[in-house]
């Protein structure tokens, strides 16, 4: 297993849809251990692969010390919300806003070994399913904002030190990084807890 580098805002492959899984195998395990460990050195509460430059519909979670990983989800969503409640990303370092998301979501996809996956959450675990598989359709948290906070966001990332913030958090991870694959803030309050 390895830690891998995480792709920043700005990265392409974080805007590309990514493509199903075909072939499962040794190295889909290998990528999925990685992601693990990945995602466990970070303190993240999710990492889709297009987030460690793998343009593969994967991703890793874990909440409350559940952990897992899904390939090829598809998510059910209820009709109804939960509250907004503040989102980060690990690809978007130092940065967290209030992201409207469904209260309840049913996770369908495989294993990395093929088997199926069926997964009913709702809250926290919903919010992080819904989190990573918008990665995996080329989508960041920041594109759900509205008003106030969609413009705040953006003026963030466009305006002074996001790319030194974004250099710095680059630097500092690439300190445990070990892997050819790779080249926070927070669900709760922004700067604390696991991002996705």
């Amino acid at each position: 297993m390895a830690i891998l580098s995480i792709r920043i805002i700005g990265d392409p492959v974080l805007r590309t849809v990514a493509e199903p899984v075909k072939d499962f195998g040794p190295e889909l395990a290998r990528l999925v251990a990685d992601m693990m460990e990945t995602m466990e050195d970070v303190d993240g509460a999710g990492l889709a692969a297009p987030q460690i430059g793998v343009s593969q519909r994967v991703f890793t979670y874990r909440m409350d010390g559940v952990r897992g990983h899904v390939i090829n989800p598809v998510l059910e969503n209820s009709e109804d919300f939960q509250a907004e409640q503040p989102e980060g990303c690990l690809s978007i370092p130092g940065l967290g806003y209030p992201v409207k998301r469904h209260r309840a979501t049913r996770l369908t996809g495989v294993d990395m070994h093929g088997n199926p996956v069926s997964i009913e959450a709702e809250d926290l675990l919903a919010r992080i399913f819904q989190h990573e598989t918008d990665h995996l359709n080329g989508i960041l948290f920041t594109d759900r904002l509205e008003g106030d906070n969609r413009k705040s966001a953006l003026r963030a990332i466009r305006n002074a030190n996001y790319d030194s913030v974004a250099a710095r958090t680059a630097a500092e991870r690439a300190k445990t990084v070990g892997s050819s694959f790779g080249a926070g803030s927070s669900f709760g309050r922004p700067g604390t807890g696991a991002s996705a």
